[in-house]
């Protein structure tokens, strides 16, 4: 284990109840890390277990994990950053920036694709069992463009839709000019000190500090790492640490990179969540429930969770390189600790 910054919550018995929280994560294990802030100073920042089983490779502060899909904040933040730019706005038709796409999708919005209300087919069920190696955001265009068909009229409903966030990542290139990754890289991660995040692409940089996801086959773990949607980058690509996601917290509470507007449409209950176990609203990129605004993120190995009490100032962020346990009732619960 790496301590950092050690746990000095006022008594005993919190650091006790986080390490019993903690404890399936810690040891010779794939692991996680974990970081509470509260007015923007870490209480705790520190990893459990190991970031690579085959190396033994502790996970700390500086690990970098696959985010799946705690990454669609992001995307939502680049959208806005073009909207603020005058080069597009939330409420363009998709056919103004994906003109291939089928009739049917005429009547979706980007806001549509935002919030999970467009109705578009889901790209992971046109796939099919037997799809060879992986596919990559415009091949999830390409998918779409042969599906004449939606769920739902768009703004009828809630589904939630990887697709709509890997469109979103198109259009951000688009509109920028940018490969997503340098977009990404040059508006919001370097001006955020955010150094170590990155957008993986296979051939180009690599992940510092990268954990490698693992899944438990009954006889240990195995490392599965990547799948076939795992290229993908709108809707869950992006590789960062705790220490860079402090950072990113901080700048949800300024003008530093989104504005006031933008900031109260990305935090705006814009739809009931449906289909899931929990009650929830969506914004643009996050969850709003209650007091909270959160996003998890669960791909093959990963298992992520970031949640954020505004009104206190206090976030919890949970990132782990494996496929179980599901980490957002154990951030709540360590969350409640310091409310």
């Amino acid at each position: 284990m790496i301590h950092d910054v050690p746990i000095h919550a006022g008594d005993h018995n919190r650091a006790g109840a986080i390490a019993a929280l903690m404890q399936r994560y810690d040891g010779a294990v794939p692991g996680a890390s974990l970081l509470v802030l509260r007015d923007g100073e870490p209480l705790v920042r520190r990893g459990f277990g190991l970031s690579d089983l085959e190396q033994g490779t502790e996970a700390g502060p500086a690990t970098n994990y696959r985010l799946a899909s705690v990454s669609k904040q992001f995307t939502a933040a680049s959208i806005l950053l073009l909207a603020q730019d005058g080069a597009l706005s939330v409420d363009d038709p998709l056919s103004r920036w994906l003109p291939s796409l089928p009739p049917a999708t005429r009547g979706i919005t980007l806001r549509h694709l935002l919030t999970h209300t467009s109705g578009l087919v889901d790209y992971e069920d046109l796939m099919g069992d037997d799809w060879q190696g992986q596919i990559r955001d415009a091949g999830v265009l390409e998918l779409l463009e042969r599906e004449d068909r939606l769920y739902f009229p768009p703004g009828s409903d809630y589904r939630y839709s990887n697709g709509a966030y890997a469109l979103l990542a198109l259009i951000v290139e688009e509109a920028s000019g940018l490969a997503y990754p340098e977009f990404l890289r040059q508006r919001i991660f370097e001006p955020l000190g955010m150094h170590d995040s990155i957008a993986y692409v296979a051939g180009g940089p690599d992940v510092p500090h990268r954990a490698w996801g693992y899944s438990a086959d009954g006889k240990g773990w195995k490392r599965t790492d990547q799948s076939t949607t795992s290229a993908v980058l709108g809707d869950g690509g992006i590789y960062s640490s705790i220490d860079d996601l402090a950072r990113w917290d901080a700048a949800m509470y300024d003008d530093r990179l989104l504005s006031d507007a933008s900031r109260a449409l990305a935090f705006a209950p814009h739809v009931r969540v449906t289909g899931e176990p929990y009650e929830a609203s969506y914004g643009f990129g996050l969850r709003i429930t209650g007091d909270t605004v959160w996003h998890s993120g669960e791909t093959i190995g990963f298992r992520n969770v970031m949640v954020r009490w505004p009104e206190e100032r206090l976030t919890v962020v949970l990132l782990s390189n494996r496929n179980d346990p599901e980490p957002y009732e154990t951030a709540l619960r360590i969350g409640a600790l310091f409310l």
